[in-house]
């Protein structure tokens, strides 16, 4: 007997009968994701960039992997540094979550974008970016006062945005300005399945997606780690103490190296385990290929699956007794058991960067201040990516230097 229910919860790492998950399903999208983030040079108007674009074209001259973001860690530790400086030091009082979107968009404009960090858009991407997240997965209603409509007039407004960007980077390069982020290398590159330049359109809808990911995500994450520790003092204390270590190796002025991300263990070992219990994304959709039988159930061809980040991160079979906060389990944890950057073949282009944002932002933090949750019962909005209701307000408390 077929399961009664068109949408099945998918849990990855428990035992079913299929021999393979990439024989039995497909990606699908919500249609308000699609409408959203919609590739209007793809036969249907209404389909998502296919991920192996996404990834050709943000990956071809290697922006994303380990070794460019080396070279690029100083600067997003300066970055983060002056962040700080402006935004954070002389409060009492904050709002932490819109401190942290601030810094997240600034340093995504700098490295997707092309943008100076004080370039006005900045600020208008990431307003934008954040509204459209809670559309993600809306009714695709688009009539005035829906949440989709709202949400679309934002998408439609962000690729109008970048559009005008692209225009200003033509004109640059044109004029024989060198260009290094990856906005000027999407407009130069050749599309691998059409033989072609990519055009404005498709640039357009891609870099809006680099927009959302890199602006929203990893500030929720931020966010919950720092509710999680400041309301853990043992915690905040084991942090505080290995980022002292990383400080003493430095001389005024260094900026963070690559070896000193490595000696953060503790530190991201803690940063996993909290995203693990409260997930900053939620899952995905995906479509069955064929039928297949799954814990006594049938699941027909053509359902749609969810797979979530949170029955997966706390799958017991994965991580002994789940709901204990145990940084150790990172030491040596079982793959494809970690998902809230996804796994395998399609995991987050952009994980090795957010390591680096949360790892450089988390050091700086500690050793300038101490907080205090000053709503702890604050409930998070939105869908896919969920945001703190009131925007996270917390309590500074400036360390002696």
């Amino acid at each position: 007997m077929a399961n009664p229910l068109p949408f099945f919860v998918a849990q990855p790492g428990i035992n079913s009968s299929p021999p393979t998950r990439r024989s039995l399903f497909r990606v699908w999208r919500p249609q308000s994701l699609q409408k959203l983030f919609r590739a209007p040079f793809l036969p249907n108007a209404s389909a998502t960039i296919p991920r192996e674009t996404m990834v050709q074209v943000t990956r071809a001259p290697g922006f994303i992997k380990t070794e460019a973001l080396v070279g690029y860690l100083g600067k997003m530790d300066s970055m983060i540094q002056q962040q700080l400086k402006m935004h954070w030091e002389g409060k009492q009082n904050v709002h932490a979550y819109e401190l942290i979107h601030r810094m997240t968009a600034t340093l995504s404009s700098r490295f997707f974008l092309g943008l100076e960090d004080d370039d006005p858009r900045i600020e208008k991407f990431a307003k934008l970016s954040d509204g459209m997240t809670v559309g993600l997965h809306s009714i695709p209603i688009n009539l005035p006062g829906t949440v989709f409509y709202h949400a679309k007039k934002l998408a439609d407004s962000l690729r109008k945005e970048v559009h005008q960007l692209i225009k200003e980077k033509k004109a640059a390069m044109s004029s024989g300005i060198q260009m290094h982020d990856i906005l000027s290398h999407m407009i130069l590159s050749s599309d691998p399945s059409a033989g072609r330049f990519t055009t404005e359109r498709e640039v357009a809808s891609l870099s809006s997606a680099l927009v959302v990911s890199g602006f929203t995500t990893p500030a929720t994450a931020l966010a919950i780690v720092m509710k999680y520790i400041a309301e853990r003092p043992e915690i905040y204390k084991k942090i505080c103490a290995e980022q002292e270590e990383i400080s003493k190796s430095k001389k005024s002025g260094d900026t963070l190296t690559w070896e000193d991300l490595q000696k953060m263990k503790y530190t991201w070992h803690t940063t996993m385990e909290i995203m693990r219990i409260i997930p900053p994304f939620q899952g995905a959709f995906r479509e069955a290929l064929s039928d297949f039988t799954y814990e006594g159930y049938t699941i027909p061809k053509g359902w749609k699956v969810y797979w979530t980040v949170t029955t997966t991160n706390k799958n017991p079979e994965c991580f002994p007794d789940p709901e204990t906060f145990d940084p150790s389990r990172f030491e040596s944890p079982p793959p494809y058991t970690f998902v809230p950057f996804g796994g395998g073949l399609r995991v987050c282009p952009g994980k090795e960067y957010t390591r680096l944002v949360m790892l450089i932002f988390l050091h700086n933090l500690v050793k300038k201040f101490k907080w205090e949750v000053l709503a702890p019962n604050e409930n998070m909005v939105g869908t896919v990516i969920p945001t703190p209701a009131q925007g996270f307000p917390i309590r500074l408390q400036p360390l002696s230097a």
